[in-house]
């Protein structure tokens, strides 16, 4: 019998991390008020978290939306990025972020990111930039903010949109101020596994007035401010969140900043004690980020520094001892199904589209990093960082006694 619990070791721990969705009365009374009410449909409670969300990420505007990716769908169209236009975004994202693009019936261009951050790499955006660059879409991944100051100076010399892509970042900020906030619109997902969630929502943050409007129409069956309520002025849908939804949303804002700060603390104490193992990298962090919020803490395991045992092997290891980890995206965005299809005519737009014109096959883009990284990052999820300092040491542990026993993997 081995050392290892997966050789029938002895498990570094029993008992569970905290679970997710965390609530308590404060949702409960949020919910039976809203039903007491009668008043169910997009109304108070809405307007009321648009306002404190949109001023918690020091925007002045905010627009609820049915989840995420519609408010990045939305984003794009309201700035007026469409067909014949490429968007740039990360070739290590959600797929949402690519398909809102085409969406839009604009083409994504994927960037390679950094290795040490997992976000998009600046330095590779100015060689993807065309005549038809309309947008970049920076993914601050796993709540780390991507390098704001940079992508500014890109999309202003450039005469580009910015649309963040903030999805896991409720929270964080870049040298003060909120990101999401930073671009020209930004957007939040409240889906079940977020940080904020009422099991799906979404909102949009803008500083423009006339932008925060048309989303506002996009997003309600085209009505125009302050117009009769059956005018309808653009080809919007029904993508409201309903007064349930905003209450709990609204409940969960009382406590973000609480967990934000458990998760940051628990982080740096993860950072500090896995940092010094042997085949492990944990990401770095730029000191302009003031503030994260961790949607995930990644590392990055290195097979060619353990013997040559796969991550996947690891990851198993490190579940049989009580520590739930994941793979987390098998491969970049353009590498899915979605991508490597080929074709001409109408089922294969926008790429297709006589309005781009240009020459795009997915079959032959590579970002070298999002594919290294694709098979040596290890995800662990938000709900691990809001236990305990001991739960945190028992994953160091584990990792300590798995990579010190590596041999038994082989």
């Amino acid at each position: 019998m081995g050392r290892l619990a997966i050789n029938g070791g002895e498990k570094v721990r029993e008992r569970a991390f905290p679970s997710w969705p965390v609530y308590d009365e404060r949702e409960r009374e949020a919910l039976n008020e809203v039903l007491e009410s009668g008043k169910w449909w997009y109304g108070e409670k809405v307007r009321e978290f648009e306002e404190k969300f949109a001023a918690y990420q020091d925007a002045n505007y905010g627009i609820t939306t049915t989840n995420g990716t519609v408010a990045l769908e939305i984003s794009l169209i309201s700035a007026g990025v469409g067909a014949g236009y490429e968007v740039i975004i990360p070739s290590y994202t959600f797929v949402a972020t690519a398909t809102a693009v085409l969406k839009a019936n604009a083409v994504p261009v994927f960037v390679d990111i950094e290795p040490e951050t997992f976000n998009i790499d600046p330095d590779k955006i100015e060689e993807a930039i065309t005549d038809r660059t309309r947008a970049i879409i920076p993914v601050h991944f796993g709540g780390l903010p991507v390098d704001m100051d940079e992508i500014t100076a890109i999309a202003r010399s450039h005469g580009l949109l910015i649309i963040e892509d903030a999805a896991h970042a409720w929270g964080s900020r870049w040298k003060g101020r909120g990101v999401g906030a930073i671009g020209d619109l930004g957007i939040f997902s409240f889906q079940m596994s977020k940080n904020i969630t009422a099991g799906e929502g979404g909102i949009i943050l803008t500083n423009d007035e006339e932008l925060a409007d048309t989303c506002r129409s996009y997003t309600n069956c085209g009505r125009g401010k302050e117009k009769p309520w059956y005018e309808h002025y653009l080809l919007g849908g029904n993508y409201r969140m309903t007064e349930f939804q905003a209450a709990i949303l609204l409940a969960q804002l009382t406590r973000l900043d609480e967990q934000v700060a458990i998760r940051e603390e628990n982080a740096r104490r993860l950072d500090q004690g896995l940092s010094g193992l042997r085949g492990i990298s944990v990401v770095r962090r730029d000191p302009r980020v003031t503030r994260r919020s961790y949607h995930l803490y990644c590392f990055r395991y290195h097979a060619e520094q353990l013997d040559g045992v796969p991550r996947a092997r690891f990851i198993e290891a490190m579940n049989a001892e009580g520590i739930p980890c994941y793979t987390g995206y098998p491969h970049p965005v353009y590498k899915n199904p979605l991508f490597t299809r080929k074709g001409s005519g109408p089922r294969y737009c926008p790429v297709s589209c006589p309005y781009y014109g240009g020459d795009m096959d997915y079959t032959e883009v590579s970002c070298p990093v999002a594919e290294r990284v694709c098979q040596e990052a290890v995800w662990l999820k938000q709900f691990v960082l809001l236990g305990t300092k001991e739960d945190m040491d028992d994953i160091i542990k584990a990792a300590e006694k798995v990579i010190e026993n590596i041999d038994e993997l082989r």
